[in-house]
């Protein structure tokens, strides 16, 4: 079975309830079962944790998925706290062994020292701001996209760990102009996008 690892980022603050990255997790319950081929393990920023036990998770998982809502162009301050904290106690412990360089010669190999070869990562983004504002010319974006800008320091991170990408997705305008039939597509549209991403692993099993 392939193991699953999900960290529900979806935190709780201000008027942000993190409904739409709960839903995310609930959609993940529904997909990644023993009959589809799958072992789940799911941990929610917004409870306590241990870290050493966040560090096995992550060491036990094929795939890690983190969804997030994008705040200020960043993560959520507890699930970067739930970052540092966790992989600092992964420091040998399974995440990494170091920055991969060598004394003889620090100036190349910076990031090659994760202990995660073979395990890969998914990222789910939401957003207030609508897709046009990453696509259309002289909009605030640049035209950049969200993995190629705002995620792109959260992409080496994993990188760090020698996680390999598994192409993630993104989640526009669900706070100004957010409609029950917007959710409705997104839903199915996440669905779907897991279905594709994990075909190989769905092509000997059943789908529930």
């Amino acid at each position: 079975m392939t193991k699953i690892f999900v960290i529900n980022g979806g935190q709780h603050f201000g008027h942000s309830g993190g409904k739409f990255n709960a839903t995310l997790t609930e959609l993940d319950k529904a997909f990644f079962t023993q009959e589809n081929g799958f072992e789940l393990k799911v941990t929610d920023i917004n409870e306590e944790y241990n870290p050493d036990e966040e560090v096995q998770k992550y060491v036990w998982a094929d795939v890690i998925i983190y969804h997030f809502p994008v705040w200020w162009f960043s993560m959520p301050h507890k699930l970067k706290a739930y970052i540092d904290i966790v992989f600092t106690a992964g420091h040998k412990k399974g995440l990494y062994y170091s920055d991969g360089r060598k004394s003889h010669n620090p100036d190349i190999n910076y990031g090659t020292g994760g202990s995660m070869q073979g395990r890969k990562y998914m990222v789910t983004t939401t957003w207030n701001a609508p897709e046009t504002a990453f696509t259309l010319p002289d909009e605030f974006f640049d035209q950049k996209s969200v993995d190629d800008g705002v995620l792109f320091g959260f992409h080496k991170m994993n990188q760090f760990m020698s996680l390999e990408k598994i192409d993630g997705i993104h989640f526009h305008d669900l706070e100004k102009n957010v409609t029950q039939q917007m959710v409705d597509e997104y839903k199915e549209t996440y669905t779907k996008h897991l279905i594709n991403a994990f075909k190989q692993q769905l092509s000997t099993t059943p789908l529930g």
